[in-house]
Order: structure tokens, then C-alpha cells, then sequence
């Protein structure tokens, strides 16, 4: 008789205990699996991974597209004046890349401006070097200014002017040092001197 409340205190406990664990026991029951965390951060962080990778990869070649074009006008430029080669080459490697940059490499121009110019000016320095040297020009051997003859063919190159014996050229006809002449130097008779001209007076 003693017992008889205190079973009933217990199963008044259980029974008021049973339907919350039966709810529990249904609610995750109902709930669905709940996914691994760890697979799915890893196939986001390699997804944005390969995000990073692809955009840096396209910023690069458009930036090396960029300098190929740049590269090509200015090279250009630097080797020719014509303004539609400057535009049709500039162009061509714009459109067609790597290969436009191919085509332009073989049919380009050589030398550059600066390059012409600084050969102009060693072929003028040459020439100004070779005209200065006088030559003979029946051998073409070197001579000196005062030689009368060349030394290697004999040609006949200078003539001394008779009054001042300095060296003329042969197709002078009046010597530019002490004026004698005024007709042919060889077969010219020798105009009389000033002073000749006073004593017969």
C-alpha cells in the first residue's frame, strides 16, 4: 500500500517524459541527412581557385594582344614614313595576333630611318674622302696635288705655267696664281710683262 503512490508518481514522470522523446525521436527522423561540410568548402574554394586562374590567364592575353599591336606600330614606324604601311601592319598583327606578327616580321623593312641615315651619311663621308684623294684618271691610281704625271700609267695629269711655274690643271688656260695667258697655255705666245711694256715706251 505504501508502494502504490509512489509507482503511480513514476509512471505519471514517464508518461508526461514519453511524448517529448517520441517528438524528438520523430523530428530527426523527418530531417533530412545533413551533407559533409568539408566536401562541399573544398569544391568551392577550387571552383573560386579556377575563377582566379582563368581571369588572370585572359587579363594576360589580352594585355600580351595589346603589346603585340603596340609593339608592331612602333617598330614601324621607326622604319618607314609611309602612313598606310604604318596602318595595314599596325592592323594586321591587331587582327591576326601572333600570326599577323609572323607575316609582318618577314615583309618588314630591313633597316631603319636611323639606321639609312646613319649609312648615308658613311657613303657621303666616303665620298667626300675619295674626292678629296685625287686619282688618276686613266688607272684611277692615287697621285699627290703636285705630281705632273701619274706615276703608275704615265698619264700626263698637271703642266707648270711658264711664268710662275706652279702646276695647272691641263684644261686651264690662264693660270689663276700670276695671271699669265689669256689663249691656249702651249701654243700661246708669252704676253710681254708690265715692266717690258714700260721700257719700250
Amino acid at each position: 500500500m505504501l508502494l502504490q503512490p509512489i509507482i503511480h508518481q513514476a509512471l505519471a514522470v514517464v508518461a508526461a517524459a514519453s511524448p517529448t522523446v517520441t517528438a524528438t525521436a520523430n523530428a530527426t527522423a523527418t530531417l533530412p541527412p545533413a551533407p559533409a561540410s568539408t566536401g562541399g568548402s573544398a569544391a568551392d574554394s577550387l571552383k573560386g581557385l579556377l575563377y582566379i586562374v582563368v581571369f588572370f590567364l585572359v587579363a594576360f592575353l589580352v594585355i600580351f594582344w595589346l603589346a603585340l599591336a603596340f609593339w608592331t606600330w612602333r617598330d614601324v614606324r621607326s622604319r618607314t614614313q609611309d602612313t598606310i604601311l604604318q596602318i595595314t601592319a599596325t592592323l594586321l598583327v591587331a587582327v591576326f595576333s601572333l600570326g599577323g606578327l609572323f607575316i609582318y616580321l618577314i615583309v618588314r623593312p630591313r633597316q631603319t630611318l636611323a639606321e639609312l641615315y646613319e649609312r648615308q651619311l658613311e657613303e657621303e663621308s666616303l665620298l667626300a674622302e675619295m674626292t678629296e684623294r685625287q686619282t688618276c684618271p686613266t688607272c684611277h691610281y692615287r697621285v699627290d696635288g703636285d705630281f705632273q704625271v701619274c706615276p703608275s700609267c704615265g698619264t700626263k695629269l698637271r703642266r707648270p705655267c711658264p711664268r710662275c711655274e706652279r702646276l695647272l690643271e691641263l684644261k686651264w688656260n690662264v693660270c689663276p696664281y700670276c695671271g699669265y695667258g689669256g689663249g691656249a697655255m702651249d701654243g700661246g705666245s708669252r704676253a710681254p710683262s708690265r715692266q717690258g711694256a714700260r721700257m719700250e715706251r
